[in-house]
């Protein structure tokens, strides 16, 4: 018989019924040290009081109207985002996989208003995540990610990951409309992509006039120490995917465009009926104003620092267990000598809390502002989670 839930997920014999802060305590009173963060979601922990009282107020007088009507608070997210930006509008969705869909929409609908529409082709890269829709899978390819669900939709091209002169070739194809990438890959094994390579990929397409959408779902607010991570290479896209953090845990996503990359995106060619809505939009603001200040980014950047030294310490006393550590700010993954679904389960039975990723890694993905105690507690946990799987 099929359980009442899809069986979709492979998840842990592990149950919550709260959280506070970096914390996360299990139904049998057990507590555990998230450095997952709901897979880079909870940007500033479990129940902060700022999201909290955000929510209960925007809940106390209203929660849903529709997109019929102007939504003063998404109004404010919106003013929001595009003062701290690049971008000139936003649209709000309410995953990272809908980001993703109006990113393609609105990149084709572009060229075909600018009377080119056999443009229609989208670059990407071997190695990405953008989501889980027919769109989303079909720029991915990856067989993990495919099998099964032929006919894919076409259009898109993935091309190796660092294959400079594939990508040259490619991106001056006279039907390529747009490239998608990810600046740091999630689940291709926390890899990002040097600010060089990212200019590069802004000049090529500033030459061809290619549309750079940045997928920057998981990377992005504050992740790797800046707002978004392509402003460590000094570029901006045409249009830039957002979810996960920007919500601190509440289902929201948004996708930023320069005015140009959007101006096809008229009345009635795009829509959503929870995108945007009051409760989500309260909550992202309150996001914003903590996530985007200058003073938080550097305690991002220093806290960073902090847990990477720490990681490379051990790497270096566990080779047996961790071969390295790579990734940008708190967006960091350790690749494993051993088996990452060994280590992580070491790590459930420490307590801690890491994510899977490709490339045999486990990925941390702790809150934003998460304390120095816990950065040393998270190190301590994963010494002994090492210790453990050390062979004697």
């Amino acid at each position: 018989m099929i359980p009442t839930i899809l069986p979709t997920y492979n998840r842990a014999p592990l149950t919550f019924t709260r959280g506070e802060g970096s914390w996360l305590v299990a139904d049998d009173g057990q507590r555990y040290l998230d450095l997952a963060a709901g897979i880079a979601v909870n940007a500033l922990g479990h129940a902060h009081p700022a999201l909290v009282a955000a929510l209960t107020e925007q809940a106390g007088r209203l929660w849903h109207v529709s997109n019929l009507y102007r939504i003063p608070e998404q109004e404010r997210l919106a003013d929001l985002l595009v003062d701290r930006t690049f971008a000139d509008t936003v649209f709000f969705t309410n995953s990272g996989t809908e980001s993703c869909e109006l990113a393609v929409k609105m990149a084709r609908k572009n060229w075909h208003e600018q009377g080119q529409p056999d443009r229609t082709r989208i670059l990407a890269f071997e190695g990405a995540f953008h989501g889980r829709s027919s769109a989303a899978i079909a720029a991915a390819g990856s067989e993990k990610m495919t099998k099964g669900y032929a006919p894919l939709l076409p259009g898109f091209t993935q091309l190796g990951w660092g294959d400079h002169e594939a990508l040259k070739k490619a991106m001056r194809e006279a039907d390529v409309g747009a490239v998608i990438v990810e600046p740091v890959q999630g689940e291709g094994g926390i890899r990002p992509l040097p600010d060089a390579c990212l200019k590069g990929l802004r000049d090529l397409c500033d030459e061809t006039g290619v549309l750079m959408i940045l997928d920057e779902v998981q990377c992005g607010m504050g992740r790797t120490g800046r707002l978004f991570a392509h402003e460590w290479a000094g570029i901006a896209p045409d249009i830039l995917m957002v979810a996960k953090g920007i919500g601190g845990g509440f289902p929201l996503g948004a996708v930023l465009a320069t005015e140009a990359a959007a101006s096809a995106m008229t009345a009635g060619s795009h829509g959503s009926t929870y995108g945007g809505n009051p409760l989500a939009c309260a909550v992202g603001a309150a996001v914003m104003e903590i996530v985007a200040t200058e003073a938080f980014l550097s305690e991002v950047n220093r806290k960073a620092a902090l847990l990477r030294q720490g990681l490379e310490g051990l790497v270096a006393s566990h080779p047996k267990v961790f071969e390295s550590v790579r990734g940008a700010g708190l967006m960091l993954g350790l690749k494993c000598a051993l088996p990452n679904t060994e280590v992580l389960s070491a790590a459930y039975a420490q307590h801690l809390l890491t994510v899977p990723a490709a490339d045999n890694l486990i990925r941390l993905l702790p809150a934003l502002n998460i304390p120095d105690a816990d950065i040393a507690e998270a190190l301590t946990r994963l010494e002994r989670t090492a210790t453990a799987l050390t062979p004697t």
